[in-house]
Parts: structure tokens; sequence; C-alpha cells
């Protein structure tokens, strides 16, 4: 990792398949860039969750749209921001991220319900902003440089 920042921009279509391939390329950005295999992991994790969100949830009732990731590396942290056009959060404002209830017997437990906890568990830092039309959602995850 270098000590100025290497920086990123890939968008596609809100799709199942323009969401595994943007996870590919991101990532394979991401680990050229020198992150650890282990940080690499988790990024990848949290952004399929937000970006499942945007197709699944910001998407819903309208015709694909585009998604925009833009990010930055740097040997302290690596910056994500998330762009579309779907719909807004509920309420204007990211979801808690409460852990969904595993208590119960097996076939009751949910589907969902995990994906804001999963995000909130790896990056260090989230924010929100609706603006002209578009949803901007940016993660900062701390990156520990490799022992020299």
């Amino acid at each position: 990792m270098t000590d100025h920042a290497d920086k990123f921009t890939h968008s596609f279509t809100a799709s199942e398949l323009g969401t595994r391939r943007a996870l590919h390329e991101i990532v394979s950005r991401i680990r050229k860039f020198g992150v650890a295999d282990n940080q690499v992991d988790d990024v990848e994790i949290a952004l399929a969750e937000v970006v499942n969100n945007v197709v699944e949830h910001a998407y819903a009732d309208m015709a694909p749209g585009s998604i925009s990731i833009r990010g930055e590396v740097d040997k302290h942290a690596l910056r994500l921001q998330i762009t579309d056009h779907g719909h807004p959060l509920p309420e204007g404002r990211l979801p808690t991220g409460l852990p969904a209830s595993i208590a119960g017997p097996r076939a009751e437990l949910p589907e969902g319900g995990f994906g804001w906890y999963i995000i909130r568990t790896f990056a260090r830092d989230i924010h929100y902003l609706r603006k002209n039309g578009r949803n901007q959602l940016q993660l900062t995850f701390d990156l520990i440089p490799p022992a020299d």
C-alpha cells in the first residue's frame, strides 16, 4: 500500500448479474491496491449487502437503474461511496442495524434482517444523504497496513 490514495469508479446496472460482476471487479481492484485478504473479505461482505439492498429495495417497483461506486484507498482506510437514483431509505435515514432475533425454532428463523447489522459490524463509519433524487451512501473501513 502506498502513502497516496488510489481511486477507482465503477458503474453498473442494478441487477443480480450486474451486482456479481461489479463485486468481482471492485474486489479485484482493492486487492491490487495491497489491501490484506481478510480485510477485502470484510469489505466484500458489507458491500454485497449494500448493493443487494439497492437492487431489492431502492429500485423496487422501478426499472433497474444504475449504481455507481467510487472508491479511495490509502494506507489507513478504504472509503466507498455508493450512489443510485432509486427510492430513498425509509424516513430518510439509515436503519439501526440491530441483529434479527434468532430465538425460537430453526424453521421460524427470519430469512433476512441481518444486512444492516453486518454492514455496521464491518464499516467504521457510515453516512447517508439523499440529494437531487440520488441516494449517496458513504462507507469507511479502517485498514491495518501490512507489517514491514
